[in-house]
């Protein structure tokens, strides 16, 4: 338990909103509840929700000290009343989650509660499959990412072992990853191969692509088919042999068929014409082929993970 003694300067606020600031990191629709259910009390008894507290005041909350920390990247699930999951698969070690375009997989300079991983840890901490307080210093983690505005398929760790082994298994390449794609175009050929060398610009956020090796440069190779052609698009199935930052965007975009609604990549003529903003892609398949011995996730080899083509926005609005 807590307890304040209200002062002038927070005087003739609403007994929530004065809640909301005192304690950052309590969901609202929490603090409307422990208000109904008289865990904040105003001298001693329960009050309302639009009490006006006075100068002199004392409010008693009788609210987790956890909550009352400031929000920080490493507490900013405490935040999340209800995480926001479309969960494929998860066993005790492991949790594969389908994301949506525009969520962030990971916080940055400006986001840090609206993120997957945040909603992920909000997630395993109230089925308490995790806590901060069980542990030295392992958190739930994101064994791989994608783009902001792709979606698709994300495997977050819940054990630290997981997460080494998972970690270990897509740098040797040993987890296939398919990725479905609406590109401005035909293909010729209609399946092949994108071979080159991805230069990134720090400063821009943005990768150069270029055929022959440069300095600073990482090769890149990602194998497609045309799946459908229909109205000036194609809908390609992509492999990544390669994981580059934008890879699949910016080979597409080089080799003359940049994504539908590409910002970064793409043609601000075609964008118009095909009324998309952000890139037509979604991360839809995932094999996890193992083969290499994979300790105590050996049972997940040979694993398939697919997200149902009809579940994903633009295969049915380009394509359908």
């Amino acid at each position: 338990m807590k307890e304040f003694t209200i002062t002038k300067n927070d005087a003739g606020q609403r007994l929530d909103r004065w809640l909301g600031k005192a304690v950052p990191l309590l969901p609202a629709p929490l603090a409307q509840k422990y208000i109904r259910l008289k865990r904040v009390k105003v001298n001693g008894r329960g009050s309302q929700r639009d009490y006006r507290i006075n100068t002199g005041d004392i409010l008693q909350l009788y609210i987790n000290d956890e909550f009352f920390d400031a929000p920080a990247e490493d507490n900013a699930f405490l935040s999340i009343f209800k995480p926001q999951l479309d969960v494929v698969y998860e066993d005790e070690n492991i949790i594969v989650c389908n994301k949506r375009p525009g969520l962030l997989c990971h916080p940055d300079e400006h986001e840090y509660v609206a993120t997957l991983i945040t909603h992920i840890q909000a997630y395993l901490y109230q089925k308490k499959e995790w806590s901060p307080k069980w542990e030295n210093s392992f958190a739930p983690a994101l064994c791989n990412r994608i783009d902001r505005n792709t979606g698709g398929l994300v495997i977050a760790a819940k054990t630290a072992e997981a997460l080494r082994i998972m970690n270990d298994k897509i740098k040797d390449r040993e987890i296939s990853k398919y990725y479905l794609a609406a590109v401005v175009g035909k293909m010729n050929p209609p399946s092949g191969d994108l071979k080159g060398f991805l230069l990134k610009d720090e400063k821009k956020k943005q990768v150069a692509v270029y055929k022959k090796p440069v300095p600073g440069g990482k090769s890149a190779h990602t194998r497609y088919k045309t799946v459908q052609f229909k109205n000036g698009l194609s809908l390609v199935e992509c492999e990544l042999l390669t994981g580059r930052t934008h890879q699949i965007r910016a080979q597409f975009a080089a080799a003359g068929h940049p994504l539908a609604g590409d910002g970064k990549y793409g043609r601000r003529s075609d964008n118009e014409k095909f009324e998309r903003k952000g890139q037509a892609l979604w991360s839809y398949k995932l094999i996890f082929d193992f083969p290499t011995d994979a300790g105590e996730l050996e049972y997940l080899k040979d694993k398939i993970l697919e997200v149902p083509r009809e579940s994903i926005y633009f295969v049915g609005e380009y394509f359908g």
